[in-house]
């Protein structure tokens, strides 16, 4: 008996079960089984490759959600940042406001010309165009506004500081120069220049004016000063002699008593000694004089200040 081959093996239960119908179904179901078992193994293997894909998604998705609840955070605290600047700059303009209302009260005060001390415009400024070197992002507008309210204060602070160098001064120069009567009570009772000698009958210069009064009445300071001499001087009797500055020099004589040294600081209105006859007196009064650069001048150009 002839040997077979395997392939004669295959088709001969092929053909077998092509004979019987029943054996065909059940060999196409068990077929069918077979494919599905492997479809299903696939599918389990591309599934394992997919979920590393899922992961990286996300956590990107994660981490945009983190960055968009950081940047949410960050506007409002700049918003916040922002307003409280604002506030701030609200504050400083009206303080510059304050400031302009100060200057411009100043400067009608003093009677100074308003084009020399200006406090209603802009100052004026200029110069030629630099390219910006290192400066980092900012808001435009705010930081328009931020400088130029911090010029406006600048320009502001060295009006004033001008302008009180300059009443300060105009000031020290009133303070220094004589002015105002020189006794607490009295009255004129002789001129400055040519009159007759009160003992020979002579006619004489007169290099002051003389103020009766009661004795002991106060005698003032027309000026803020030092005094230079104090005591008995001849013909003066007891004499007070302030120098104020600027060459100018006053004399209070024929007292009765001296109430200051010499070398003591003097405030105008300030009492420096008490009327009184002593010296080369009809009576008791004030002789009063004033002396510019070491020469007399009519005390009632002073006087009448």
């Amino acid at each position: 008996m002839a040997s077979r081959m395997p392939g004669d093996v295959r088709f001969s239960g092929l053909r077998a079960a092509l004979r019987h119908p029943k054996t065909a179904a059940i060999a196409a179901g068990a077929g069918v089984l077979a494919l599905m078992g492997a479809a299903f193994a696939m599918g389990g293997v591309w599934a394992q490759h997919r979920q590393p894909g899922n992961s990286v998604v996300a956590r990107w998705t994660s981490e945009l959600e983190g960055q968009r609840t950081a940047l949410t955070g960050a506007r409002r605290q700049l918003d916040a940042q922002i307003a409280a600047l604002a506030t701030r700059v609200g504050r400083m303009q009206a303080q510059m406001m304050r400031l302009d209302a100060l200057g411009r009260q100043l400067t009608e005060l003093a009677r100074l010309d308003r084009g020399e001390f200006d406090f209603e415009t802009p100052p004026a400024i200029g110069g030629p165009e630099v390219p910006a070197a290192g400066s980092g992002p900012a808001v435009p507008a705010l930081q328009d506004l931020l400088d130029s309210v911090g010029a406006a204060i600048d320009d502001r602070q060295r009006q004033l500081l001008a302008l009180q160098s300059l009443i300060l001064t105009r000031e020290l120069a009133r303070q220094i120069v004589p002015g105002g009567r020189p006794v607490e009570a009295g009255y004129l009772s002789s001129t400055y220049g040519q009159r007759p000698d009160p003992f020979h009958g002579q006619n004489a210069f007169h290099s002051g004016v003389d103020f009766a009064g009661a004795p002991g009445t106060k005698v003032l300071a027309v000026a803020d000063g030092i005094v230079s001499q104090t005591g008995r001087d001849g013909g003066y009797g007891q004499i007070v002699e302030i120098t104020h500055g600027n060459g100018y020099v006053t004399r209070y004589a024929h007292n009765a008593s001296v109430l200051v040294a010499t070398g003591q600081t003097i405030r105008r209105g300030e009492p420096v000694a008490l009327m009184g006859s002593s010296g080369r007196a009809t009576g008791t009064h004030l002789h009063f004089e004033v002396l510019r650069d070491g020469r007399p001048v009519n005390p009632l150009t002073f006087v009448r200040r």
